[in-house]
């Protein structure tokens, strides 16, 4: 069985209350679409509706078909801005606030607004304004995504916050809509491109947007004010970015292309295309239309007029700072990493992570290690770092043949004596590595506690390590008498001295 489809009535407006109200009252309305500040325009244009609708509503209150006659002439009215706007701008290439088509509304540019904070910016555009607030953090605190897809990390986090009174509104708050995930979404793509690595940058970084004042544009202006947070926050990003607005009024056969739309041609434009990037490139678009396309030169024409805003916009923010600052702020945690290799990772963590987190409770320090043996340190003490930095790296040091070291006795066998190269890390030093000629007694030379200079001589497959005295002293010259004495007696000790020696090396 076919469901019979539903009948639809058209709904038209009537044509002869639409001569009526354009006739007497679009020359008011013209005026009042011409003021060029914001909420003027808005309060002469609403006067001009109030007093049609309120003409139309005591003319028509007793009228059968007042509900009808009333929705018309809403409708009319709205009709008539949205021509005026259009008109004024495909033919008399004026704008509703005076602007030329490729003339971007005053422009300034701020950092340090917020005094505590790791890197703040503030960007305005005429009548939009965004305040960009950074927050730098050690990477165990980047967010943790659990989608449809694989868990993964992300670590950088622009977030974009519209308040209703950026726009003279009041009214309820709740959680992110479709326009400020989107909005950030974008900030976020057009500013992840010139983050630097990981490697250069071992933080995690968050940085959320303030819409303090919008009149079309807020997203771009995110993105500016971003830029100028990041840099004043010393992030050494690649290149400054900024974003740019552009809008198209199209009658099917002419067009006009706008640079830095506001809201009002927004709203009764065909196109909203926006374009971010540095003075290399693009590095985020996003186009909204009205219409069934553009043409390929519509596309070049917009492309080239947001390339030379983009350039002013540029100039204003590298004004203000012209490049990165070299250090973070003071308020922001210092970081500082080491590498160990894969295998000395159990060694840091401990058992149960007594190790590790012994050296945080000393040092006060916050400490990440990731699978392929990178160690992060964060504090906001640089001491504190390079102490935790010179505790690692005497846990994973390792001794190689060839190194000398300033030595310690710890303990004296027969065959020899055992000293501390540093931290756990003990060498034997055997009988006859202490000197060029026979030593009888290792007391006759040495005793615990002596400092002693020795060179590592050898490493074997289990870690144990053989040094010597005498490699550091100059070799004496051989008579032929001490030869044959070398030849008559061993210079290793006797069997008996031997035996703990060979019991070690098992």
């Amino acid at each position: 069985m076919v469901k019979k489809k539903a009948d639809v009535e058209l709904l038209h407006v009537d044509a002869d209350l639409q001569a009526e109200i354009v006739g007497k009252y679009n020359a008011d309305l013209q005026k009042a679409v011409q003021i060029e500040e914001k909420k003027t325009r808005e309060t002469a244009t609403e006067a001009v509706q109030e007093h049609v609708i309120a003409e139309y509503e005591e003319r028509y209150a007793e009228h059968e078909e007042h509900d009808r006659i009333m929705r018309d002439v809403a409708e009319i009215l709205e009709q008539m801005e949205h021509a005026e706007v259009r008109r004024l701008i495909t033919e008399d290439k004026v704008r509703p606030d005076g602007r030329r088509v490729d003339e971007i509304r005053p422009l300034d540019a701020e950092i340090d607004f917020l005094p505590k904070v790791h890197g703040s910016g503030l960007f305005t555009r005429g009548q939009t304004q965004a305040l960009s607030v950074l927050t730098l953090a050690p990477m165990g605190d980047t967010q943790i995504v659990d989608g449809l897809d694989e868990e993964y990390k992300k670590r950088f986090m622009h977030h974009y916050n519209f308040p209703q009174y950026s726009v003279g509104e009041t009214g309820r708050y709740g959680a992110p809509g479709r326009r400020e995930i989107g909005h950030g979404a974008l900030g976020e793509r057009a500013l992840a491109q010139v983050l630097p690595s990981l490697e250069t940058f071992p933080y995690a970084i968050r940085l959320v947007a303030e819409v303090l004042e919008s009149n079309g544009s807020s997203s771009q202006a995110s993105i500016c004010a971003g830029t100028l947070a990041l840099m004043a926050g010393g992030v050494p990003i690649k290149a400054p970015v900024a974003g740019i607005a552009m809008g198209l009024i199209s009658d099917g056969t002419n067009y006009t292309v706008l640079t830095d739309i506001q809201g009002l041609e927004d709203h009764f434009g065909d196109m909203d295309f926006k374009v971010a990037g540095t003075r290399e490139g693009i590095t985020a678009l996003q186009m909204d239309i009205k219409i069934e396309g553009i043409t390929p030169q519509i596309l070049e024409e917009a492309l080239a007029q947001a390339k030379k805003a983009r350039f002013e916009i540029l100039d204003v923010i590298e004004e203000a700072i012209p490049a990165p600052r070299l250090e973070l702020a003071p308020t922001a945690p210092k970081i500082d990493t080491i590498k160990v290799d894969v295998d000395k990772i159990k060694i840091v963590i401990g058992k149960g992570g007594e190790t590790i987190d012994k050296i945080i409770e000393e040092t006060g320090v916050k400490i990440d290690i990731d699978e392929d043996g990178n160690i992060a340190i964060y504090s906001s003490d640089q001491e504190a770092i390079n102490r935790t930095k010179e505790i690692i790296a005497g846990l994973v040091r390792e001794a190689k043949v060839g190194e000398v070291y300033e030595a310690e006795v710890v303990r004296i066998e027969k065959f020899g004596a055992f000293v501390n190269l540093f931290d756990k890390t003990d060498a034997l030093v055997h009988i006859s590595e202490i000197a060029w000629t026979r030593t009888n007694k290792v007391e006759d030379v040495l005793a615990v506690g002596d400092k002693v200079t020795v060179k590592v001589v050898k490493v074997d497959d289990k870690g144990r390590i053989d040094a010597s005295m005498k490699a550091l002293l100059p070799r004496p010259p051989r008579s032929e008498k001490s030869t044959k004495d070398h030849q008559s007696v061993s210079h290793h000790g006797s069997p008996k001295d031997n035996k703990g020696k060979e019991e070690y090396d098992k």
